[in-house]
């Protein structure tokens, strides 16, 4: 059966962990698994088929690892060798149990952050995936299966290899945490509107957790995506016994949770690390006879940043307007200079004051629109986490936005002109992404209710017939200036009614439009804006900083039971009375961010440029170290608790680090050498045979903005480098990184052989695989959950 007609028809079984079952066969640590495909294949062929005959379908090859970052000329012989073990094991069954076997190319992170927040360019990290996803393609694949995905933006960059350099079915799982978050933030509604709209063929969740802490997230996929469910947990938490790693939920626990997360909406169910052909034996026997649904088909209308997602028709969505050079002399220049940081500042200001949506609009004819929308896209999104509205009328600027988003956009727009369709259609099948349709025909913008709905109609079945679902669709049926027609609003609100009554679409407008070429634009704008909520409309570009907009906006809300003990508009009218004044298309109060430390807010918010700006303003003006120990550290202290809250996630963090490392260099610029504050030397190395090393360099740029001399080892780093090093610096902390459970036991040794080198270092671990329990184990000093926590240990030890 093609294995899609198979995952649509019935439950299907992926295999279980790899790495654990290699270890115990002899994988020795820091050695590269993937590297038995050849030197020991027979050992990879007897794991498939254990699996194989413990009810698995899907066999992945084991190719987790597998790219050019790590195998260079060795790649293809790497992956073919790979897929051609999962075609033996599957060719030692007995003929009739041969049938629906299918052997899926593992994709696996490839351990590096992405650009800004990383070293990675995105286009680079497509490629790197496009190279083993082509050459698995030729040697037999039956489908791409991404896993172990802690970033939406990896996540993004793996899945457009898959499409655009094969065409087998892609499934993708990535890592949520207790708090079903991702390492960078995405939550489950955020990941689904992304991965859907990329063109996925099942997707859900893998590793980090155990099936009991993965069951309570299963619901929440499944309330999402209308896409086959995939989930496989690993066995449990890890600990350590006898040198090897174990963990703590065997075969029959497991596939007890199995039933449930079966029961709650999964579909294709496996295992992760951990787990054994046992434990797959047993989930199949516990759940292979339940009854097989496939998630229902959702209609809502989502768009997502690198964080969450925002549902269009619930409630009312502001989405701000302020980028956009239309009107505005200062934004014109702004973009002519190449001045990002003060496009940064509106996009910031504009979250701070309730814009759910960003709107990027940066077309000026005298400059390169798709480099500098580009530019804004990148930049914007790595100090907001606002889904963004792409703005323009460029192909091209549209399609490097859309590409380059970290998330499902809002696209403005398509209209009822063929050309129009012609260009915008594909990009949005392609990116995926909400469109927004302008009543604009052949013939201009109808002067009818009636005339503006048949356009709507038209681009909607167009549109549906191209293969976009009508829920990714959000009508504009244009607000025109009253001024020059009386009937303007009342053509424009009843176009609403008919468009969200006959078609089951959403509406936006530009509602500023109404009010143009009138005195205190503000007062016809507002009630218009409140009209049109009474109407139906669901989403509005608009000012964030007109306090009579926000007031119709908050009032609307709590008027319709959408804002609870109207504690919004509580929030809302409290601070009225700080409001200040803010040019716009009329003059108007607007809220705007406490300016009363500048130079604090700057790092919090992640503007590095102004960050460092301010901060030589400062230092010129009063002791440089009050500058650090006034507003830079408490500013990153923060964010760290932010951070640990869940409230911070990790792309903020990391931005807001950035801007705090230009503040320090700004001021110790101003400095004498003498006066330069030294907390201390700390050793961060990724332990031998792992060469993830995100989390270490997250680590080392938070701990060199508290001032601590940080000797970064790098990744791969054998034990014995790690405490020469040690003892040479005399170091009081050294901090050890591990991603894979396979190279835990080289934690272990390391700390062993400090203890007996004589060091009198103390050791903190993190990783996604290091639990508080496991750090005992192995006798570290402390655990670290997450770089703050690393932060906290070195100012706790430091301190003493």
């Amino acid at each position: 059966m093609n294995l899609l007609e198979k995952i649509r028809n019935s439950r299907t079984y992926c295999d279980g962990g790899m790495g654990t079952l290699l270890q115990a066969r002899g994988l020795k640590p820091g050695e590269l698994p993937e590297r038995w495909n050849i030197t020991r294949p027979e050992d990879i062929i007897g794991i498939h088929l254990q699996y194989l005959e413990a009810g698995s379908n899907i066999i992945t090859a084991n190719t987790f690892g597998a790219n050019v970052l790590k195998f260079g000329d060795e790649l293809e012989d790497i992956i073919a060798a790979g897929l051609a073990n999962v075609r033996t094991a599957i060719s030692r069954l007995a003929p009739e149990k041969q049938a629906d076997r299918y052997a899926a190319f593992d994709v696996g992170p490839l351990g590096r952050m992405l650009q800004p927040l990383g070293d990675l360019p995105f286009e680079d990290a497509v490629e790197i995936f496009a190279k083993s996803i082509r050459i698995a393609a030729r040697h037999g694949a039956d489908l791409i299966f991404i896993e172990t995905m802690n970033d939406s933006y990896e996540a993004k960059a793996a899945v457009l290899a898959a499409k655009e350099n094969c065409d087998l079915p892609v499934f993708i799982t990535c890592v949520y945490d207790a708090q079903a978050k991702l390492m960078t933030g995405a939550d489950p509604a955020a990941m689904v509107a992304m991965l859907e709209g990329l063109g996925v063929d099942a997707l859900g969740m893998n590793c980090s957790l155990g099936p009991e802490q993965m069951l309570p997230i299963v619901p929440r996929l499944a309330a999402e995506t209308s896409l086959p469910l995939i989930v496989n947990p690993n066995a449990g938490l890890p600990r350590t016994e006898n040198g090897k790693t174990v963990f703590d939920v065997d075969a029959e626990r497991f596939s007890d949770f199995m039933v449930k997360i079966v029961e709650a909406g999964a579909c294709l169910v496996g295992g992760c690390c951990g787990t054994t052909p046992e434990y797959i034996r047993k989930a199949v026997e516990k759940t292979s006879a339940l009854p097989y649904r496939l998630p229902e088909k959702k209609t809502h209308t989502v768009v997502s940043s690198y964080t969450h997602a925002v549902r269009i028709g619930e409630e009312p969505v502001l989405i701000g307007e302020r980028i956009n050079p239309t009107g505005k002399s200062r934004f014109k220049q702004a973009l002519r200079e190449k001045d990002i940081d003060y496009i940064l500042n509106e996009g910031v200001r504009q979250q701070e004051a309730g814009a759910h949506i960003l709107d990027v609009n940066v077309g000026l004819p005298e400059i390169d629109e798709p480099s500098m929308m580009l530019d804004v896209v990148r930049e914007l999104q790595a100090v907001s986490d606002l889904p963004l509205q792409i703005d323009t009328v460029d192909p091209r600027a549209m399609e490097k936005a859309m590409r380059a988003c970290n998330g499902k956009p809002l696209v403005n727009s398509v209209n009822g002109k063929p050309e129009s369709m012609a260009s915008v259609f594909p990009l949005v099948k392609k990116y995926g992404g909400v469109m927004i349709a302008l009543t604009i025909g052949p013939d201009g913008i109808p002067g009818t209710a009636e005339g503006r709905y048949a356009i709507a109609a038209d681009i909607v079945e167009k549109a549906e017939a191209f293969g976009i679902d009508r829920r990714n669709i959000v009508v504009d049926p244009l607000a025109m200036a009253v001024s020059s027609d009386p009937q303007s609003a009342n053509v424009t609100l009843e176009s609403i009614r008919l468009i969200e009554e006959r078609l089951g679409v959403h509406t936006s407008l530009g509602v500023s439009n109404i009010s143009f070429g009138l005195p205190n634009r503000d007062l016809v704008t507002s009630t218009f804006f409140s009209m049109a909520l009474q109407a139906g409309l669901d989403a509005a570009i608009m000012n964030p900083f007109s306090v009579e907009m926000m007031k119709v906006y908050h009032s609307f809300r709590a008027l319709r039971g959408m804002d609870a003990n109207c504690t919004g508009y509580i929030d809302f009218a409290s601070g009225l009375t700080t409001q200040t004044v803010s040019g716009s298309s009329g003059a108007s109060n607007a809220p705007v961010a406490d300016d009363s430390e500048p130079l604090k807010h700057a790092v919090i918010k992640g503007l590095k440029e102004k960050a460092g700006t301010l901060a030589a303003q400062l230092a010129a003006t009063m002791d440089p170290l009050d500058v650090i120990n006034g507003q830079i550290i408490p500013a990153l202290d923060v964010v760290g608790k932010g951070f640990e809250a869940k409230t911070v996630f990790l792309p903020q963090l990391l931005m807001s680090a950035e801007a705090a490392k230009a503040a320090f260099e700004a001021v110790k610029a101003a400095m004498p050498a003498s006066d330069q504050p030294a907390k201390g030397k700390i050793v961060l190395a990724t332990v031998k045979g792992d060469i993830h090393d995100i989390g270490k360099n997250i680590v080392r740029t938070l701990l060199s903005n508290y001032g601590y001399d940080v000797i970064d080892l790098g990744k791969d780093v054998p034990p014995q480098k790690i405490v020469d090093c040690a003892l040479e610096h005399d170091v009081k902390l050294v901090g050890l990184s591990a991603l894979m459970t396979t190279t835990v036991p080289a934690m272990e040794e390391t700390i062993a052989l400090l203890r007996k080198s004589g060091s009198r270092a103390k050791v903190v671990v993190g990783g996604a695989v290091l639990t508080q329990e496991y750090a005992d184990m192995i006798h570290a000093d402390f655990y670290a959950k997450d770089a703050m926590e690393t932060v906290r240990c070195a100012e706790e030890l430091f301190a003493e």
